[in-house]
């Protein structure tokens, strides 16, 4: 799919990453014929059955299609390193995520613009960005909007344990929500998905393939930048290497940065852009010094009991011949299903004004990124903590662009963390043995008893926890201390340069992080026209 170069290598723009921001960006700015777009992208050709799959998401871990990096060893989770899978192909995570489509909570954007200084960023001045994205299949205004090219749908498939889970929430008192991303993200209920037709809808399918019919667009595949260059304070262009050689691309208008909340601040830090000490530590010339960048790394932490079933499937044994072809030919049964199908979203404690909780029920038993295979049927309840207190970092280990940069997210480090994620674990613990959820129920599998006490549910999780692939905060959005990039998105510090992708979330937002990445994208094509 990789167009052919041009015979020139200066561009108007320059945006490096096709992930769930950058391909929105790229796409957005060509819309105008008289610009010139070039889109980089690190990996390959999004070419893989298992990426239009939905269930075959957690199946490129560990693969030629994910960047493998691996966290520092995490203190509270008793020293464990844990995976961090990232998508490394057009589309970026948007071809590998879960495909849960939720925005956030008004509280959320309303926060960047009070805490942060990020003006600009209020619920009501983003909510139209996402609505210019969404093409929702059921739902429609004033919250949503039906035409746009990112495709929303209800899952073609549901698990009978999914549906019993929200039957069981419901008997034990949270409310029935159809729509997650309405007035109220309170309640229980089954999640919408980035899909059409069962099928994943990824950014390279929503905007990146669309736009390469424009003459004015172009796309290169396995293209590894190594450097952005500047020159008096502005940045002129960009270094990649491609097939072991190396290219050099020239910037007459704006660069823009979308490698996400790793590969952004590293590839900052690799040009001279971040915290003094620490890049003089590597060798590198430091051409602004800012402090924030790599720093107040957030993530989703998630983890909660899983038990043994009977009376019922597991997910995991549905990879047939028989539902294969039947996925093929019309996009339904088991292989539609995201995995997480159904959840709710709920408080730790009482007192709080928005939910502190998400909740994901997996018809599988899922431990480490799905690498421990269940050998019983099992369910998986898990409990999301999305409101999150620890902050970590992302640090450089070499000057070489191919190390994989240090990462640490600190998980539970604030000690509010964990004793939010118990006590919601301990909840989902109650709600999933109410019928008829609990009549699937053989056995507990972790903790290892039906009623574990809140010791016994600490230790758990110290094992269990794990990403749930939200990582953001690193070139952090605003105007306090410690902020990257400004409200415009622009380097604090260098002229032509700006980051859109998750890493200028100053806050992770409660809920799962696709749409709030493509929303940030979308916005930013704005800016950037506006300032042309």
């Amino acid at each position: 799919m990789s167009s052919t170069p041009r015979s020139t290598d200066t561009f108007d723009h320059v945006v490096i990453g096709s992930g769930s921001a950058g391909g929105v960006v790229a796409a957005r700015l060509a819309e105008d014929p008289q610009v010139r777009v070039l889109l980089l992208e690190a990996g390959p050709d999004d070419e893989d059955e298992m990426i239009k799959m939905p269930v075959g998401f957690s199946t490129l871990f560990r693969t030629k299609w994910d960047w493998n990096y691996r966290t520092s060893g995490q203190k509270q989770l008793e020293g464990r390193r844990k995976t961090w899978p990232r998508m490394k192909a057009l589309g970026g995570c948007s071809s590998m995520n879960a495909m849960i489509y939720i925005r956030g909570a008004r509280a959320d954007y309303d926060e960047w613009r009070d805490a942060y200084g990020a003006e600009g960023w209020g619920y009501d001045d983003v909510l139209p960005y996402f609505l210019r994205s969404e093409g929702n299949q059921r739902l429609d205004g004033p919250l949503h909007n039906t035409d746009g090219p990112l495709h929303v749908e209800d899952r073609r498939y549901t698990h009978p344990l999914s549906e019993a889970w929200v039957e069981s929430a419901v008997a034990s008192g949270l409310k029935r929500n159809d729509d997650f991303n309405g007035e109220s993200q309170y309640g229980t209920g089954l999640y919408q998905v980035t899909c059409k037709d069962g099928r994943r809808w990824s950014v390279a399918d929503a905007f990146i393939r669309p736009a390469m019919e424009r003459s004015n667009f172009e796309v290169r595949t396995e293209a590894f930048v190594t450097r952005i260059l500047l020159d008096g304070g502005r940045a002129t262009g960009v270094v990649y290497t491609s097939r072991g050689e190396e290219h050099v691309v020239r910037v007459e208008g704006e660069v823009v940065l979308s490698g996400g909340a790793i590969n952004s601040p590293q590839l900052l830090m690799l040009s001279g852009i971040g915290p003094g000490a620490h890049l003089r530590e590597h060798g590198i010339d430091v051409l602004v010094d800012s402090p924030g960048v790599g720093q107040n790394l957030q993530d989703h932490p998630v983890g909660g009991p899983i038990y043994y079933t009977h009376k019922t499937t597991d997910l995991a044994g549905q990879l047939s011949l028989r539902n294969l072809l039947r996925w093929r030919a019309t996009g339904r049964g088991p292989l539609a299903s995201n995995v997480g199908e159904s959840g709710a979203f709920l408080d730790s404690r009482d007192g709080l004004n928005d939910p502190d909780i998400q909740v994901f029920v997996a018809p599988t038993g899922f431990i480490d990124n799905g690498e421990h295979e269940p050998v019983r049927s099992a369910v998986t309840v898990a409990a999301c903590l999305v409101r999150v207190e620890s902050r970590g970092q992302i640090r450089l280990r070499s000057a070489d662009p191919t190390w994989h940069p240090e990462i640490d997210p600190a998980y539970f480090d604030d000690q509010r963390d964990l004793d939010a994620i118990v006590a919601g674990a301990k909840t989902l613990s109650e709600i999933s043995q109410q019928k008829p959820f609990g009549d699937f129920i053989r056995a507990p599998w972790m903790p290892e008893t039906l009623d574990p006490d809140e010791a016994e549910f600490e230790s758990a999780l110290r094992r269990l926890a794990q990403t749930l692939y939200h990582p953001v905060g690193t070139c952090a959005m605003g105007t306090i201390e410690g902020s990257v990039v400004g409200p415009d998105l622009t380097v604090h510090g260098v002229e032509g340069l700006r980051v859109a992708d998750a890493s200028v979330m100053p806050r992770v937002p409660r809920g799962n992080t696709n749409a709030p990445t493509i929303m940030i994208g979308e916005k930013c094509a704005d800016l950037i026209k506006e300032s042309a």
